[in-house]
């Protein structure tokens, strides 16, 4: 996947439409385009067992998220509050935007 489009942005709230954490939901933390994977709050932890270093003193076994198949997510419209596909839809000032396709609003945050 060479630095594939998604239909996620980093901060937005998200659903596991498959997998382990199915119906769950979180924030966007990070997002690997080339690999076609996101990293989302509280979803997909695993632990990480970590020798002691300068940030972790004593070391030990670590709960962190592991990243999550991008077509795993579904975005949630901060409008409706419903999981929706989403549409990019350009301006009349050029700029596009993303669209939920459920109740027609911009899901863009407030930048």
């Amino acid at each position: 996947m060479q630095n594939a489009k998604t239909h996620i942005k980093v901060n937005d709230r998200v659903e596991v439409i498959a997998g382990g954490d199915k119906g769950r939901v979180g924030k966007v933390i990070r997002i690997d385009r080339n690999r076609g994977r996101a990293v989302v709050e509280k979803i997909n932890m695993i632990k990480r067992h970590t020798k002691p270093n300068a940030l972790n003193q004593q070391g030990g076994i670590i709960d962190k998220e592991a990243p999550v198949a991008i077509s795993n997510l579904m975005l949630i419209c901060p409008k409706c509050a419903k999981t929706s596909r989403v549409a990019r839809k350009a301006l009349e000032d050029g700029t596009r935007v993303r669209i939920c396709k459920k109740c027609g609003e911009s899901v863009e945050g407030k930048a």
